[in-house]
């Protein structure tokens, strides 16, 4: 199966270059859900590129009846951020223009809109899949309506840009997968919404943090949370629990800077796993023996710790990646020179609760209030 490849212009430069999207279509025999996956979102989180081209170079290999629906495939979706860097280390989490986080600009429908209770007063009656095709043409409405402010003489900011061209890929999308990785050392796990641990297990990973705060601002957010909202006003309305097909997903496939194969390896039999369940591909080998088995540990977004060290100096020792830690376990040591005419002194940090270390700084040299590590 080959796909469709589209080049779309993202901004010029002042040197008057163009930075440009590329996005790979894989479209089946038979109509169905569309899936929609990038990568690179964040500068140094590159893991995912790699998980996107074994998706590709799969993907190339079976035939189209195999694939229900279509596949939209989009490596290095921030060609700005990836380019960001200081001496050999990458940056790009942040704009360094306006200092605003690339995840944290998306539009948020419900948010900018704020009518979803007057909809699905105006919905009862109708069956899911008619209210699904009314909800999904007004929130592209909605959507369409940013184009007037972007092509006013006045212009936007770059972020506001770019944003409508990456949301305008994925909006009418069933499901979307966006990846990352941590910006220094972690382990692979992903992020989820309410209602879809069964979905979330499909990857097979190990843990996952349930979204139990957001404010719909990043991108997986933002697609899912006027839905979310749809169904809560539906389930206080007519009394029933309503679940719309639609789902978004972060995967946190490890360290940032690198391409790691074993976290590429759990991102691509994820994927390929969970797109198989849902239906979407046919394939040899999946769904896995083990889907029904495999138990995925769920946390909530509350429960994450994490530590901010309490004063400057260099971090001597810290607990292992991937290990659980009591409360009261010693969790790092920081040096720290005091600068007041004393010897210098080593500070012990412990565990204030249990958790699994899943998130570490990779650089040991630290100030005052700068991320060391995280417990989950």
């Amino acid at each position: 199966m080959i796909p469709t490849i589209s080049t779309i212009p993202l901004f010029q430069l002042a040197s008057g270059d163009f930075l440009s999207l590329q996005v790979y279509k894989f479209v089946g025999a038979k109509s169905g859900k569309k899936v929609y996956i990038q990568s690179n979102l964040h500068g140094a989180e590159i893991v995912g590129n790699a998980v996107i081209s074994q998706l590709i170079d799969y993907l190339i290999t079976i035939d189209n009846t195999q694939l229900i629906g279509e596949i939209w495939l989009v490596p290095v979706c921030n060609p700005l951020a990836v380019n960001q860097r200081i001496h050999n280390f990458s940056t790009g989490r942040f704009n360094i223009y306006d200092g605003k986080d690339w995840n944290r600009t998306f539009w948020d429908y419900e948010k900018k809109c704020g009518d979803i209770e007057d909809f699905a007063r105006s919905q009862i009656g109708f069956d899911i899949d008619t209210i699904k095709d009314n909800f999904s043409q007004k929130i592209k409405s909605g959507f369409d309506n940013l184009l007037d402010k972007i092509n006013a003489p006045s212009s936007v900011q770059l972020t506001d840009k770019y944003r409508y061209k990456l949301q305008s890929l994925s909006l009418d999308a069933d499901y979307v997968i966006d990846l990352h990785s941590h910006t220094g050392k972690g382990i692979e796990y992903l992020y989820y919404f309410r209602n879809r641990e069964d979905s979330a297990n499909l990857f097979l990973l190990n843990h996952a943090i349930l979204f139990d705060e957001y404010d719909g601002d990043a991108f997986d957010e933002s697609f899912i949370k006027p839905w979310l909202a749809l169904e809560n006003a539906l389930l206080k309305l007519t009394g029933k629990k309503i679940r719309f097909d639609i789902e978004a997903w972060t995967l946190e496939l490890g360290t940032g800077m690198q391409i790691n194969p074993d976290s590429v390896s759990k991102g691509v039999r994820g994927i390929k796993n969970y797109l198989s369940q849902k239906g979407i591909l046919e394939i040899q080998d999946f769904p896995k023996s083990e889907t029904i088995s495999h138990q995925t540990s769920f946390r909530s977004l509350s429960q994450i710790k994490k530590y901010w060290s309490p004063v400057g100096g260099m971090i001597l020792s810290k607990a292992v990646l991937g290990t659980f830690v009591n409360q009261g376990d010693l969790l790092y040591q920081v040096l720290t020179f005091n600068k007041s005419g004393e010897l210098p002194t080593t500070i012990d940090i412990y565990a204030e609760k249990t958790g699994l270390v899943y998130d570490i700084s990779s650089n040991d040299s630290v100030n005052e209030g700068e991320f060391v590590l995280g417990t989950m």
